[in-house]
């Protein structure tokens, strides 16, 4: 199944939930029912005596308004005569329930009345107003609800419907569904990448954005992987396929947006059970309504208009809608910044972290050797120094050998023409550089070969075994020149990332595998308050579990691999590095990118998420209190009493405070 067709499956159990129902539906029928609502109203005789005219009679002028009522009940209002059977049939009634019984009621009494079995007002153009008005409220509802969910749509979007597969024949544009793995593609300037990949041939700058919420581009060359959905910039690449439909880390981000749309957290079970208990709240209150009117000797016509407005402005549409179009907003939110929420717990939980521990190798570090400091002697530069000690060891596999390589290559250092390039057995290695003799190794260098080498690179070199760092020297004519120290490097955004967790007041602790000497120079570095090293794979769990018990709000932030128990054991588990892998499992949160700046963004987003489902949870219930007794006619006496249509205009406005106070939270800065 390829992206698109996931797409139409997720759009096809988004409509199951709405038993069909959708923006265009809902926007049909409101204007068709509004069109045949005009001549219900104009033939009102409320209306008419309401605004002082006569409307023009003649033989069935008095049949208009039952029989295009009568067409709107059966046309505009059979989706929520559909919804309650649902609902019902569920043994869950709800807002269907509800507005279902608001009309079926005022239907059947009218035809009562209009058959002459009672002498009474029928409510004819009540009735068509209220399901006009419905309608428009549903409307602008699955509206919102389209657009907060509108991620998925913009990211089905991304991949182009064709590419260049090249074969012996040259170069063939083929559908993408017809691409398979092992298969090369050419990727001119300005395309979109069709597929996931390696690069065989060219380099350039791709576009990731809409995959990683990075906005500067990345530079791409042979042998790194490129994402379906990213755009060239203006070099040419040959790519092999590697991942194709399902297989993309497209695909897997919008099975993870779509996944965390449809789970519900802890506020949206409360919001349903809220909706539950209103729905027999109102129920209640319009069968009290009825009895307690007509005790005080009301005519029956004005009872039943008391009741149909109770069960109208008490319907729980509002509350419904409060917790899972923040939920859809927020989601989508989090992907547009490179945060994939597997699990909506994991993000509710987030707003109340104190602690975050990270691990160290590949999360707050590279998990690659890089030249960490260098000591020079009196007479060397150090990017002089680098560069030699680069062209040395730029055909070495050894990893320290291109920890060197790789430091000189990022500060964009040339290298030098090497000959005579011999490997020292257990020393390391010697070659000539610009007609120069150089030798590069350990301690065991020095030990076997009578160098001389300052004090200074020797404090340096002391001071790096002491912090479990290693220290290469570089030698010219048996003196030392330079020692470089190596170490997995820490990532330049880590400090930041610490930083602006401290800024929030969360502690930070780091749990590692490595010796604690490596262990503590880290954490002295960044100002990590806490460091758990030398710890087993197995143990990490237990660490997370002894924080928990002294009373800590725990999020582990790790790979998701190695770091699977530990992640499943903290109250938030954050995967880092899906940039590579969107198919990490573990964890409740996944990073697009392996940055840990993202982490203060998961708790800023929460926080903001928390608010906004707090304020319209208030607002859907605590407007209820203040509506029900309204609509029952309580301040009759200071001459304020509600029609249907009125109480269907409240509830409605309600509704839209909610969206548009959910909407608000795209503004949130992350």
């Amino acid at each position: 199944m390829n992206v698109t067709t996931a797409h139409q499956k997720h759009g096809h159990e988004h409509r199951h939930e709405h038993q069909g129902h959708s923006p265009t539906m809902f926007r049909d029928k409101f204007w068709t029912s509004l069109l045949l609502s005009l001549p219900i109203i104009f033939w009102s005789p409320h209306i008419q005596s309401l605004l002082g005219y006569q409307a023009p009679q003649f033989t069935g002028s008095d049949w208009i308004a039952p029989l295009l009522s009568t067409l709107i009940f059966f046309y505009g209002g059979q989706v929520f005569l559909k919804g309650a059977w649902q609902e019902l049939k569920a043994k869950l009634p709800g807002m269907m329930t509800l507005i279902s019984l608001a009309i079926l009621v005022a239907f059947v009494f009218s035809w009562v009345i209009q058959l002459g079995f009672v002498d009474a007002k029928s409510l004819w153009w009540e009735l068509a107003t209220l399901i006009v008005i419905m309608l428009l409220g549903h409307w602008i509802e699955m509206r919102s609800i389209h657009q907060a969910q509108g991620a998925l749509h913009q990211l089905a979007k991304l991949l182009p419907d064709t590419a260049l597969r090249i074969n012996e024949s040259g170069e063939q544009e083929v559908p993408i569904h017809a691409l398979n793995k092992g298969d090369l593609i050419l990727i001119r300037p300005g395309d979109r990448v069709p597929v996931d990949g390696d690069i065989r041939k060219g380099q350039s700058d791709l576009n990731e954005s809409m995959i990683t919420g990075e906005s500067n581009s990345v530079k791409k060359q042979t042998g790194d992987a490129v994402i379906a959905g990213t755009i060239n910039g203006s070099g040419s690449l040959r790519v092999n396929v590697t991942g194709t439909g399902d297989d993309t880390k497209l695909s897997g981000i919008m099975r993870f947006v779509a996944e965390a749309q449809k789970s519900k957290s802890r506020a949206q079970h409360l919001a349903d059970r809220a909706a539950q208990w209103l729905t027999a709240v109102a129920i209640a209150s319009g069968v009290l309504t009825l009895i307690i009117w007509q005790f005080i000797g009301a005519s029956i016509d004005f009872s039943i208009v008391r009741v149909v407005t109770v069960l109208v402005i008490a319907c729980p549409h509002a509350l419904g809608l409060a917790i899972p179009l923040v939920v859809a907003i927020s989601t989508s939110l989090g992907a547009k910044n490179g945060l994939l929420i597997r699990d909506r717990r994991g993000l509710e939980e987030a707003r109340k972290l104190d602690t975050v521990v990270f691990d160290k190798t590949g999360t707050l570090t590279l998990g690659e050797f890089r030249v960490v400091k260098t000591a020079l002697a009196d007479n060397i530069v150090e990017e002089d120094a680098l560069s030699i000690a680069a062209s040395i060891e730029a055909e070495s596999e050894h990893p320290i050998a291109r920890g060197i390589a790789k430091t000189a290559e990022e500060q964009s250092l040339s290298l030098l023409p090497v000959e005579n390039f011999k490997a020292l057995t257990g020393k390391g290695v010697s070659a000539t550089v610009s007609g120069q003799e150089y030798k590069m190794g350990g301690a065991s260098l020095l030990k076997t070969e009578n160098i001389q080498f300052p004090d200074a690179l020797l404090n340096a070199a002391k001071n790096a075994a002491d912090n479990g760092q290693t220290a290469i020297y570089l030698v010219k004519n048996n003196h030392a020149i330079a020692v470089f120290i190596i170490a997995d490097a820490i990532r330049e955004e880590s400090q930041e990332a610490v930083d602006a967790l401290h800024k929030r007041g969360i502690e930070v602790a780091m749990l590692t595998g490595d010796d604690s000497a490596v262990a503590l120079s880290v954490a002295e570095s960044l100002g990590i308050d806490t460091v758990f090293s030398e710890v087993l794979p197995e143990d990490k769990a237990a660490k997370i579990q002894a924080l928990q018990q002294k009373g800590k709000m725990v999020a582990m932030v790790g790979d998701g691999v190695n770091d699977a128990p530990a992640l499943a054991t903290a109250d938030v588990g954050i995967a880092i590095g899906a940039g590579t892998d969107v198919a990490v499992e573990a964890g409740h949160i996944v990073l697009v990118r392996s940055d840990p700046r993202d982490i203060p963004k998961i708790i800023d987003l929460s926080r903001a998420t928390y608010r906004k489902m707090v304020q319209n949870l208030w607002w859907a219930a605590g407007y209820n209190l203040f509506a029900i007794p309204l609509a029952a006619g309580a301040l009759i006496t200071w001459g304020i009493l509600l029609s249907p249509a009125v109480g269907a205009i409240l509830m409605s406005l309600s509704t839209i405070i909610v969206a548009i106070n959910a909407q608000l939270l795209r503004r949130v800065k992350l």
